[in-house]
């Protein structure tokens, strides 16, 4: 299975936080099969936004919502 990474961002109701206020205007980024990929669009989106407190992007490891126990099993140090 590919690891799945979803790009979005949003405006925020803290600039701290992941609360977003309009969920109608989300901007969906896109999928990426790899971090780094993701990790480009990511900046690319939050470089443009850098201006506006308000503007968050995020990557979401979707990977390891859709099988958790994969990503556990993989950090578990070998004997």
């Amino acid at each position: 299975m590919s690891k799945l990474h979803l790009v979005f961002g949003g405006r925020v109701k803290d600039p701290r936080g992941l609360e977003f206020t309009d969920l109608e205007s989300i901007d969906l980024v896109g999928l990426y099969d790899n971090y780094a990929a993701a990790e480009e669009a990511w900046r690319g989106c939050a470089q443009r936004t850098v201006d506006d407190a308000e503007m968050k992007y995020v990557v979401v490891h979707l990977h390891r919502l859709l099988e958790p126990e994969v990503d556990v099993e993989a950090e578990q140090p070998a004997d």
